[in-house]
C-alpha cells in the first residue's frame, strides 16, 4: 500500500505555493479590513440543520456528513463558508445596522466543482447583511475587482444576473417541485433542446420567455432586450431596474449580463454576478444576494456577497520571486557567537530570512534551502558576502 498517496482532487500546498497563498490571504484580508469588514472565524463543523439552512439541493450533495460521537446527531464538514457567517451575524452579533464581515478557511466537497477544481477549496470572501439596496451590491462588485487586482489577476468579465427574473416565470407559468428544478438544471447547461421540450405545453407568453433566456446574454443592451421580450411583470421589471441602477453605477468594471445565470437557484434572492478570466474555463469567483438565509436563523436581514478560492487564485495570478536567505555559520568564538546572533537578529527585524547553519551543512545544503548569501566574519565584525 503506498500510504503517500492522497484522495483524488486532494493534494499538498509546497513550500512556493504555500507562501503565495499566504501572502495573499494576507493581503486580502488587510484590504478587507481597510474597507471596515471585520474577520470571523467559524467552525469547520456543524450540525447540518444549522448548516444547510437555506443553501438548497447542490450544497446539500457536496457536503461530507458524520455522527456526533457525543450527542448522536448528524453534523457536516463545512462545504461553503457563507451559510456559517450569516448565522454569525444573524444569531450572535444581533448588529441594528449594516455589518461587514469577512473570512477565510478551508472548506470540504463530496465532488470537485469542475474537473479542475480541488475537493479543498481555501475560501475567502466578504459579506454585507443590513442593507438591500443596489449601493451594497455594488460595493461588493468594487470589492471584487479590488481583490482580484491586488492578486494579480484581471477580470476579463464580471456577468450579472437576478434570479427574480426566472422565479417571476416559472411562478407565472405555474412550475414547481421536480419540474421546476428540471428547468433550472437545462438552462443552467443552457441546453436549448431540452429547455424546448420540457416548456412544450407551457401557456404563452411564459414558454417563449423561458425559452428566451438563454439568449438574453451580453452588454447593457440584453437588458433593454428583455425588457421587449419578456412579459411585463413587475418582479422582472424591478429586477432589469436593479441590473440597470448596477451598471450606471460601475461604468468602471468589464460588467456584462446574462439571464440564464441561476446558480444557488433555492439560495440566492436577487442579483447574482460570476468574475472570469482570460485563459481560465470558469468563473474565478462568485457571488449575489442572499436575503432569506438569516430568517433561518432568527433574523430577516438583507445579505449580499462574494467568495473565491485562494489556491485557484494562486494558479492564475503571477508567480512572486523566490526571496533569498542568508546563511549563518557556525562561529568558531564566544565573542563572536554573540555579535552573530545580535547581527542576525537585526537583520531579521529588517525583514531578511536567515538560515542558521547546522553541524554537517554544506554549501549546496544552503543553495537548496534558498540562500544566496552568508555572514563571514571580516575586520572586526560580522559581515554579508555572496556565498561561496
Amino acid at each position: 500500500m503506498r500510504r503517500w498517496l492522497l484522495p483524488e482532487a486532494i493534494e499538498d500546498a509546497l513550500p512556493a505555493e504555500a507562501w503565495h497563498v499566504e501572502t495573499l490571504r494576507r493581503n486580502l484580508l488587510d484590504e478587507f479590513r481597510r474597507h471596515g469588514y471585520e474577520y470571523v472565524i467559524p467552525p469547520l463543523l456543524e450540525y447540518v440543520e444549522s448548516l444547510l439552512t437555506g443553501s438548497g439541493r447542490d450544497l446539500d450533495l457536496r457536503t461530507f456528513k458524520l455522527v456526533d460521537q457525543l450527542s448522536g446527531r448528524t453534523m457536516g464538514v463545512r462545504a461553503d463558508i457563507a451559510p456559517q457567517v450569516a448565522r454569525i451575524d444573524a444569531h450572535l452579533l444581533n448588529r441594528k445596522g449594516a455589518t461587514r464581515l469577512c473570512y477565510c478557511g478551508s472548506v470540504l466537497h463530496t465532488l470537485p466543482a469542475s474537473l479542475t477544481a480541488t475537493r479543498q477549496p481555501l475560501q475567502i470572501g466578504a459579506e454585507l447583511y443590513g442593507h438591500a439596496g443596489f449601493d451594497a451590491d455594488a460595493e461588493m462588485l468594487r470589492l471584487l475587482a479590488r481583490a482580484l487586482r491586488l492578486s494579480g489577476v484581471t477580470a476579463s468579465r464580471i456577468d450579472l444576473g437576478h434570479v427574480g427574473v426566472f422565479r417571476a416565470l416559472a411562478d407565472g407559468a405555474g412550475l414547481a417541485g421536480e419540474r421546476l428544478d428540471e428547468l433550472f438544471g437545462v438552462l443552467q447547461a443552457k441546453d436549448l433542446p431540452g429547455l424546448r421540450e420540457l416548456v412544450a405545453d407551457v401557456a404563452e407568453p411564459y414558454r417563449a420567455a423561458l425559452f428566451a433566456l438563454p439568449e438574453l446574454y451580453g452588454g447593457v443592451d440584453v437588458l433593454d432586450r428583455a425588457a421587449a421580450s419578456l412579459p411585463a411583470l413587475p418582479e422582472i421589471t424591478a429586477a432589469l431596474g436593479e441590473l440597470r441602477a448596477l451598471a450606471g453605477a460601475l461604468a468602471e468594471l468589464p460588467v456584462s449580463f446574462d439571464l440564464a445565470d441561476l446558480r444557488g437557484l433555492h439560495y440566492h434572492s436577487g442579483v447574482v454576478f460570476a468574475a472570469y478570466c482570460a485563459g481560465h474555463p470558469g468563473a474565478i469567483a462568485l457571488g449575489g444576494r442572499y436575503d432569506k438565509v438569516g430568517k433561518a436563523f432568527g433574523r430577516d436581514r438583507a445579505a449580499t456577497g462574494f467568495s473565491l478560492d485562494l489556491r485557484e487564485l494562486v494558479r492564475l495570478a503571477p508567480s512572486p520571486a523566490r526571496r533569498q536567505a542568508i546563511v549563518a555559520p557556525q562561529p568558531p568564538a564566544d565573542a563572536q557567537s554573540d555579535a552573530l546572533r545580535q547581527v542576525a537578529a537585526e537583520l531579521r527585524a529588517a525583514g531578511e530570512i536567515v538560515i542558521n547553519a547546522l553541524p554537517g551543512d554544506a554549501p549546496a545544503d544552503w543553495r537548496e534551502a534558498g540562500c544566496d548569501r552568508q555572514l563571514s566574519w571580516r575586520d572586526g565584525r560580522w559581515q554579508i558576502t555572496e556565498l561561496n
